[in-house]
């Protein structure tokens, strides 16, 4: 049998690859004779630039830039031909910093806008921002200023501060530093900007924002909104509440809005890797409703759909039932939390964990 494990990572516990080897092992731990293609994937979030090095090649950049909390941090971007590839998360992410500390009333994507000024320096024509895991929720504003935007006191203090702003901001400086340069916010979240679906009331608590303050930072971004998007058309389109607004960032400076998921499966060769598999396994810490909403296992479903292929998926926890797991195309589910026996035993051995339901898995499906 020929299986195609092409798995996200399991959030805080393994990174994609990982996930990968996991149950590669644990597959042929079970079926020996199993051959085992191994696609680790991201969705735009953690993992982006690694997985893309992988498929694509060229050059990874080390970059020190702003992290969330104004400490220097180091980061990376893949520059394969004239495309930058970024990770936001390498400069903003929720990773980099401590729970006990966490404050997305002050975090700032200055980071990001760095990482893409450095791209553009070293030649970058088109830049694909990976949007996913960050500790932001300031709309973008730090990374419009460190591109050049004003006033940079405002915009780079969080986006609690962004409640202070005067009048209009200049965006003009910050899209001189890109002109020319074509920006893709890669994302499959279709949240927008404010409101109810916005980046703070659905993200917010997430990054440690409590009710009083998801609606401070909602409200600070309306103000940020009226003073960058008079005509209130941007603030709306799908995907500009990503990362705490940075889709909405990108936006303003003329970027457009694509599938994270997709940019990845074609850029990895998916479809061709499944048209020759038996059975094609994916997964990802957590399998809820939301994955079903065009992140990855659901893209990864549907490509074993468009062959025949069964498509499994092994999560940390599944929330999901098997009639709406089937309509997705997905064959079959399996929980660590039920194998392992407790959400705590999964967490504190997940690699082992994960080789031990693969090879589970693997005795009721080898041939």
């Amino acid at each position: 049998m020929r299986i195609v494990i092409a798995p996200d990572k399991f959030a805080g516990t393994l990174t994609a690859l990982e996930a990968a080897q996991a149950v590669a092992e644990g597959w042929r731990s079970a079926d020996p004779n199993a051959q085992t293609e191994l696609i680790p994937l991201s969705d735009g979030g953690p993992g982006f630039v690694e997985v893309l090095h992988a498929a694509l090649g060229g050059a990874v950049a080390d970059v020190t830039v702003t992290g969330p909390l104004g400490a220097p941090v180091s980061a990376q971007y893949l520059l394969a031909g004239d495309t930058a590839y970024i990770e936001s998360a390498h400069a903003c992410g929720l990773h980099l910093v401590p729970a006990t500390t966490r404050d997305p009333g002050r975090a700032t994507s200055a980071g990001v806008g760095e990482l893409i000024a450095h791209a553009v320096n070293a030649g970058a024509r088109t830049v694909v921002v990976g949007l996913g895991g960050s500790a932001t929720n300031d709309g973008g504003a730090g990374m419009l200023a460190a591109l050049g935007a004003t006033p940079r006191s405002a915009l780079d203090r969080g986006g609690v501060a962004l409640a202070d702003l005067a009048g209009r901001v200049d965006l003009e400086p910050a899209r001189a530093a890109t002109k020319g340069v074509r920006l893709v916010a890669a994302t499959d979240v279709d949240n927008p900007l404010l409101g109810i679906h916005g980046a703070s009331a659905v993200f917010g608590p997430q990054k440690g924002a409590d009710r009083d303050l998801v609606q401070r930072l909602d409200a600070a971004l309306t103000v940020f909104a009226d003073a960058t998007d008079p005509d209130a058309t941007l603030r709306a389109t799908p995907g500009a509440g990503a990362a705490g607004g940075l889709g909405y960032a990108l936006l303003l400076l003329g970027g457009t809005v694509e599938s994270g998921v997709s940019r990845v499966l074609s850029a990895v060769g998916l479809d061709a890797q499944v048209a020759r598999a038996d059975v094609v396994v994916t997964g990802e810490g957590s399998f809820d409703s939301q994955s079903l909403r065009g992140k990855l296992p659901h893209g990864v479903a549907r490509t074993a759909a468009d062959h025949g292929v069964p498509c499994l998926v092994l999560a940390g926890r599944v929330a999901v039932g098997r009639a709406e797991a089937a309509a997705a195309g997905i064959t079959e589910t399996y929980a660590l939390t039920d194998s392992a026996g407790s959400v705590e035993a999964a967490l504190a051995r997940p690699a082992e964990e994960l080789r031990r339901l693969a090879a589970q898995v693997a005795r009721r499906w080898r041939r």
